[in-house]
């Protein structure tokens, strides 16, 4: 698989300096000996590309710890990031334990079978959040194990990820409706049958095993490391996209809000409990956001709905934060007689990967199947490449413009760095004439440049 990443791509022209890497779902574990592995390592980091070490538990854990301990030693020996996925370590809390259950009036326990565990595979059987105590306990250990490990070797963690999202305390699909039949869960939640009361004390919760079973693991072990979770960020109170597992709502009790068909729904701040010192955001071309919108323009479907989750990210998040959002272009799960003509193009595809670096991310994290790799790689690679002319003002620029037109039309993200503006323009139609684009008390007319940033001097 390196091998591939390594063909698709070439050496950075401009040197990434203190940026962050590129991060790829293929690229977490690093096969062969230490001179292969050592090989290997030189050649994505030429390439802005980082490999992590994959933690896993289990009967094989001693053989996984030799593996991964092999890997991250090399990348300490190299000046490198020492990252890790820690995917498997998180699970499983809800592992369908008679003690994890709810308990319904009756005092018969039962669980919240409304959630797949994986594509394809059985219901999760999802319990009582206030019976998880022990579950988290052993998970927990999981990660321990691997931290202690690494400590006594003296290698820090730098770049920690996992993947935690069909576990634990989930309030869509059935879970409301699980918790309203629990007795305990309508003893521990004031206002359970206020949908917003409901999912406040249901995320505490999660939070909560979030940051027992991972994020407080780690950081003990290593205060200075990023960890992140898939799809945990800070946010503006919504979230304008839905996961694999999650159906719309259907019950009228739930207040979303409408975009044409988007069923926006409403969030919580979840990051901030969590812990967590890295913002994981999602940008994916789920199906389902093909059918809300009525644009004949099939390009701007994606592309608004894809600046709708950058931008409430990075308006939503810290600079000191780092953004590392996961990306994917083609369309996942598509809905029943899509045309694959009709998927996000190449083009606006990069012209939106432009738009979230000028709207405050720092990097990228692709993921992608095995059949999908270099598809998906190579136009990714190559924005991020050119955009270290601009690493300066990715650096140290303030985003300016969060602005997302409701129709095709003029789209401007900015980064100000003193006395000058980064700027990307992107357009869907044809007869469009400058933007104005307010930057404090000056007011900035972008012409359009067609797959090109502009910089000007507002002295």
């Amino acid at each position: 698989m390196i091998e591939r990443v390594l063909a698709a791509t070439r050496p950075l022209r401009v040197p990434r300096g203190d940026r962050l890497p590129l991060y790829l779902c293929p690229v977490q574990t690093v096969p062969g000996d230490e001179a292969e592995i050592e090989r290997q390592l030189k050649a994505l980091d030429e390439r802005g590309i980082a490999a992590c070490a994959t933690w896993a538990p289990g009967g094989g854990r001693e053989k996984a710890l030799e593996t991964a301990l092999r890997i991250s030693q090399i990348q300490k020996k190299l000046g490198l990031s020492v990252g890790i996925n820690a995917v498997s370590c998180t699970y499983t809390v809800c592992n369908g334990a008679p003690e994890t259950a709810h308990v319904g009036a009756d005092g018969q326990p039962f669980f919240d079978l409304s959630t797949v565990s994986w594509h394809g595979g059985p219901p999760r059987k999802l319990g009582c959040p206030f019976a998880l105590q022990t579950r988290c306990a052993e998970i927990a250990e999981q990660t321990a194990f691997f931290c202690r490990a690494y400590k006594e070797k003296g290698i820090a963690v730098d770049f920690i990820w996992t993947d935690w999202e069909v576990d634990g305390p989930i309030e869509w699909n059935g879970g409301w409706e699980a918790a309203k039949r629990c007795k305990v869960c309508r003893g521990r939640i004031p206002g359970i049958d206020d949908f917003l009361q409901f999912q406040k004390a249901y995320r505490a919760k999660r939070s909560e095993v979030e940051r027992t079973i991972y994020g407080s693991v780690v950081l003990e072990h290593f205060p200075g490391a990023r960890v992140g979770n898939y799809a945990v960020y800070p946010n503006n109170g919504w979230r304008y996209w839905y996961d694999w597992f999650e159906q719309e709502p259907t019950d009228k009790a739930i207040p979303v809000k409408m975009e044409q068909r988007a069923p926006i729904r409403p969030w919580v701040d979840e990051f901030g409990p969590c812990g967590y010192t890295m913002a994981m955001p999602v940008f994916y071309t789920w199906g389902c956001i093909w059918t809300w919108y009525d644009w004949p323009n099939a390009d701007y479907r994606w592309f608004h709905n894809l600046l709708q989750v950058a931008s409430n990210a990075g308006q939503s998040t810290p600079a000191t934060v780092p953004l590392v959002p996961f990306v994917h272009r083609t369309v996942i799960g598509a809905p029943p007689g899509f045309d694959p003509a009709n998927n996000l193009s190449v083009e606006v595809y990069k012209e939106f990967l432009w738009h979230a670096l000028l709207r405050g991310h720092d990097t990228f994290f692709l993921f992608c199947g095995d059949k999908e790799l270099e598809a998906e790689l190579a136009p990714l690679h190559e924005v991020w490449a050119e955009s270290l002319a601009y690493k300066e003002f990715l650096d140290r620029g303030v985003p300016v413009g969060f602005d997302i037109p409701d129709k095709p039309g003029p789209v401007v993200s900015g980064l100000l760095l003193g006395n000058r503006l980064l700027v990307r323009r992107t357009d869907f139609e044809d007869d469009s004439g400058p933007v104005e684009l307010k930057v404090g008390k000056k007011v900035v007319r972008v012409k359009r440049s067609k797959g090109k940033c502009q910089v000007f001097d507002l002295k």
